[in-house]
């Protein structure tokens, strides 16, 4: 789902800014998977923050954001593309996905393998971060369908991370939870964002996710938006960054 907002940004990208798979082993790429984005930092790489695109979209997208709305000192921001796959709710069209979609409305038709492919794909990622900064300095984020991803990815870390960031998203395969979840990242801060005018990820599958998580992981927050649909806005973008910022201890 590609944040209509984000079009002119992404007619913006300008590669020169940024490195194509810079310190991504091909390791954990798919045979179709493009080497992710990456944001360099700025001055010494003291922490990194993982993001993933929602569905159809690219990671173009979003590390333009990461790099004009999310920036802070020190801290290398990796955009990951999915593989192109068919997808079940849009009529079997190919596109950029983490996992096959029958349904936003009937989650016991998960596309569990899908999910877990892109979980472990994601836990390689952190893995391979650790080899330069602290696991509790990485962050693991996304938004829609990355978000999920990005959720499940970051209760079942095997090592504490940073903190987790889910926005207009869900926590797939709920009912493995809480025996999933990781002890190690049982409080590591979780911060979700929601659009109360989302028509695609309804507002009450967010708030349904915040009060599953938050009945084993008491370190959750949700926030919401007024009149903000399936995309995302200023007061959100200020919200992560404060996140983020809170949780590095720097001032953002």
């Amino acid at each position: 789902m590609v944040i209509p907002s984000l079009r002119n940004l992404i007619a913006r990208f300008s590669p020169d800014k940024f490195k194509i798979g810079s310190c991504i082993s091909k390791t954990f790429l798919s045979e179709n998977m493009s080497p992710p984005i990456v944001i360099q930092p700025q001055g010494e790489h003291k922490a990194s923050v993982i993001f993933l695109h929602g569905l159809g979209d690219t990671g173009h997208g979003w590390s333009q954001v990461m790099s004009e709305e999310l920036n802070i000192k020190h801290v290398k921001y990796i955009c990951p593309t999915a593989s192109s796959i068919p997808v079940t709710i849009n009529m079997g069209m190919r596109m950029p996905a983490w996992y096959d979609i029958v349904s936003l409305s009937e989650f016991d038709k998960e596309d569990k393998a899908g999910i877990m492919r892109s979980v472990n794909y994601v836990h390689g990622l952190i893995a391979e971060e650790e080899k330069t900064v602290p696991s509790d300095k990485i962050f693991v984020g996304g938004f829609s369908q990355g978000g999920a991803v990005a959720l499940y990815s970051g209760l079942t870390y095997k090592n504490k991370l940073g903190g987790v960031i889910g926005l207009s998203c869900y926590l797939p395969l709920h009912t493995e939870f809480p025996s999933a979840a990781s002890p190690q990242n049982a409080d590591t801060p979780v911060i979700l964002c929601h659009g109360k005018a989302d028509v695609v990820v309804d507002t009450r599958f967010g708030q349904m996710s915040h009060m599953k998580i938050k009945a084993f992981h008491p370190t959750v927050e949700m926030k919401l938006y007024d009149n903000m649909g399936h995309t995302s806005c200023p007061r959100e973008l200020m919200d992560v960054k404060q996140f983020l910022g809170n949780n590095l201890g720097v001032s953002p």
